[in-house]
């Protein structure tokens, strides 16, 4: 098993599934538009403002999240489908 670590203001989120439609229907993997939500599974350390101060991350290991469309970085690890993604492509956590 590969283990990724983010760096900086990084995270790395496993997209959810795509969901069969209402209908039953079952769209072939090229039809269906991602999903964009996950969950997120590492938290790099944060950034360093202009002062040279390090400010904290807002998300936080667990954390279900919402994020752009094209955010981010495609990676596999063990057959998931893993993404990272930077602080500002997330546009909020889901609950």
């Amino acid at each position: 098993m590969k283990k990724i670590r983010p760096l900086g203001n990084r995270v790395l989120v496993e997209r959810s599934k795509a969901q069969q439609s209402k209908g039953g229907i079952l769209l072939p993997d090229s039809a269906q538009e991602k999903p964009k939500e996950g969950v997120v599974i590492a938290v790099g350390p944060g950034k360093s403002n202009d002062k040279g101060q390090m400010e904290s991350m807002q998300l936080a290991v667990g954390d279900r999240v919402l994020f752009t469309n094209y955010a981010g970085t495609e990676v596999s690890s063990d057959d998931r489908e893993l993404l990272i993604l930077s602080e500002e492509d997330i546009l909020g956590i889901l609950s």
